[in-house]
């Protein structure tokens, strides 16, 4: 029997009155880039990076080493030509010009080796720091999303979570393995070559350093103009994602109600955007090239007709002009390099800035940060006593759902919540199992406050089996020791035979080893639903939340169930929302709600004898157990 006292607990109102009704707030879910912190992508790369700072320094003495040697060469044909081509002619007063050849084609050679085998040592040495950096962010974005809460995985669909982890990991992959070495290999050399040029001929190198003027221009302009290109393409494909995995999710629903003509003009549309996308992508990188190209030649071609001019004066050495052609055709080649670069680096930069917006969301249910440990239970098998105190909550897009209410549940005692749809049943036992933190009050679980009890231990003393009972990829015994992995293999035995699930378990092709593949397929709607009841009685938490848990299944597959229940729901806390009223009768008390306000409090019994919405429901549940006559097929 429920107390007086337990009564007057459940009386919505008797909190403070809320105030006055807010304006929905901005959803920062409903785009696809997430609000991040200024510079929290460059911030998201030093982080990734800092912790292999040895590797990527020896990396960049190697690339130092190997365009010293590339960049030799130019050096080596002025000699040749200004030097050893005299001597040998028999020119000036030495000789020896055969061998000052011969020492320079030597010279040549060794530069050429190890410039080859500088550069495969730094590919090795890189590619080695890029795996361990998307390794470590793949990791990243996994954890992170396991760790944020249902508030933020209901608007936040998988196929973009999908998408951050694979199409926008892969744009980080491309510009590492590819577009850095060439950044790094542009920057190195134009330093080299400029300040061998300035010491070569300080005019040939003040005009080679005026002609990067437009040239910055032109490569400034196109990081402007690919940066939106390449978000846009970004959040295109994200798009495809999204609706390719929402499609095959719902295969079932799409074939059934005959949706693929109309989802195959939806996708075709998608894909079409995302193709667009590209393609504009592609017409700013071509725009790119054909730009700089046409400037780089037009520097060239002016600067060596300058030079030409000052050897026929005199002014300039032969060999010096011809290494100054060859060093400008390697100063501006890498200029295509770099618009390579800057190819990756904006798809590369859209793709992390999502990424960072990703990491920097926070739970909106945090890790206390003085855990309180919840006092020890008197006996192994019993619940906690619950209690809402002054609690109220409405959702993160506005509107109030559960108005306040104080509410107690004792210790040890089965309560069924029952209600139309809608009423704010499922956001009550959220809040239980603290999927969501109340807008105002508390939720104390034995006196503690559920804000400050370690995730870990919640979890361990609260525990939901939910209408549709997700099974993972493994065996069945895996997936009764969910709960608790250390379990051993007569324990799992144990808890499906207090289920009456070890009969059919056994009958399977392997047992409890048996593969019940993706979502548990291979067994049925009832199965698995007993396995999950097999996992919570496993795991012996002292709270237990029954989410619709028998309503999606067939009356032989609901007494089994039911059998289950009676057996997890002994010695604990219980709630147990219930649509189908045969599972209220195993409950001590009933709580009805309505417009997310308790409006009926009692035994079965007793609300069943009164005139309330809960005997309305009975009566007509009894009502619908009496069977239709059949109608005679002439009066179908």
């Amino acid at each position: 029997m429920t107390s007086t006292a337990e009564t007057a607990a459940a009386t919505p109102g008797t909190a403070e009155e809320p105030g006055p009704e807010q304006p929905p707030a901005p959803d920062p879910f409903d785009r696809d880039v997430l609000p991040a912190p200024p510079h929290a992508a460059r911030t998201l790369l030093g982080s990734l990076l800092r912790p292999h700072k040895p590797r990527v320094a020896g990396a960049a003495l190697l690339l130092l080493l190997q365009q010293a040697a590339v960049q030799a060469g130019p050096l080596l044909v002025a000699f040749a030509i200004d030097h050893a081509v005299p001597a040998l002619r028999g020119e000036g007063d030495g000789g020896g010009g055969q061998g000052l050849l011969v020492a320079v084609g030597l010279a040549y050679l060794l530069c050429a080796l190890a410039s080859g085998g500088l550069q495969y040592a730094f590919i090795v040495a890189a590619a080695r720091i890029n795996q361990r950096v998307l390794l470590e962010l793949r990791g990243r974005i996994y954890r992170h999303a396991q760790a944020l809460d249902v508030d933020f995985h209901d608007p936040y669909t998988s196929g973009r979570l999908i998408s951050r982890s694979t199409t926008d990991v892969g744009s980080l992959r491309e510009l590492l393995d590819e577009g850095l070495q060439e950044l790094l290999a542009v920057i190195v050399s134009v330093v080299y070559i400029v300040l061998t040029l300035l010491w070569l001929d300080p005019g040939l190198g003040a005009a080679a350093l005026g002609s990067f003027v437009p040239l910055a221009l032109l490569v400034q302009n196109f990081r402007q103009r690919s940066a939106r290109v390449y978000r846009s393409r970004s959040t295109a494909m994200a798009a495809v994602i999204v609706k390719f995995t929402e499609t095959v999710g719902g295969i079932r629903a799409v074939q059934t109600f005959r949706r693929e003509r109309a989802n195959d003009e939806e996708f075709a549309r998608l894909n079409g955007r995302h193709l667009k996308m590209n393609g504009d992508s592609l017409l700013e990188m071509a725009r790119y090239v054909v730009t700089s190209r046409l400037t780089a030649n037009t520097a060239v071609a002016v600067i060596v007709l300058w030079g030409a001019y000052r050897v026929a004066a005199g002014d300039l050495a032969l060999g010096v002009l011809a290494a100054a052609a060859l060093y400008l055709r390697r100063l501006y080649e890498p200029i295509d390099h770099l618009g390579m670069f800057l190819n990756s680096y904006q798809s590369a930069a859209a793709s992390l800035e999502k990424i960072a917006g990703l990491l920097a969301q926070r739970p909106s249910v945090p890790e206390p940060g003085s855990p309180q440990a919840l006092p020890p239970r008197a006996d192994g098998r019993a619940g906690r006593e619950v209690v809402f105190d002054s609690v109220s909550f409405g959702y993160r897009t506005g509107g109030e759902v559960l108005p306040p209410f104080g509410l107690t549940l004792h210790s040890g005692r089965t309560v069924a919540l029952v209600g139309a749809t809608g009423a704010g049943k499922s956001t009550l036992v959220k809040l239980l199992a603290r999927f969501y933190d109340p807008t105002r009050g508390r939720v104390l679980l034995d006196g503690v406050d559920l804000r400050d009890v370690e995730g870990a231990e919640l979890r361990r003393s609260v525990v939901t089996v939910t209408q549709e009972a997700f099974l993972f990829s493994g065996t069945v015994a895996e997936n009764i020791a969910i709960g608790r992995p250390d379990a051993t293999h007569a324990e799992i035995e144990n808890a499906a035979k207090a289920l009456g699930a070890h009969d059919f378990i056994s009958e399977l092709p392997e047992g409890y080893d048996t593969d019940v593949r993706k979502r548990g397929g291979r067994i049925s709607a009832g199965q698995r639903q007993l396995v999950a009841f097999a996992r919570a009685l496993l795991a012996d938490p002292a709270v237990l939340i029954l989410d619709e848990a028998t309503s999606s299944l067939d009356i032989p597959g609901e007494q089994a169930v039911q059998q289950a229940m009676m057996t997890v729901l002994r010695g604990r806390t219980a709630v147990v929302i219930a649509h189908r009223l045969s599972t209220v009768e195993i409950a001590d008390r009933v709580l009805v709600m309505e417009d997310g306000r308790l409006v009926e409090d009692g035994t079965p019994a007793q609300l069943i004898a009164g005139e309330g919405r809960f005997a309305g429901l009975h009566s007509a549940w009894r009502d619908s157990l009496v069977q239709a006559p059949v109608p005679h097929r002439d009066q179908r």
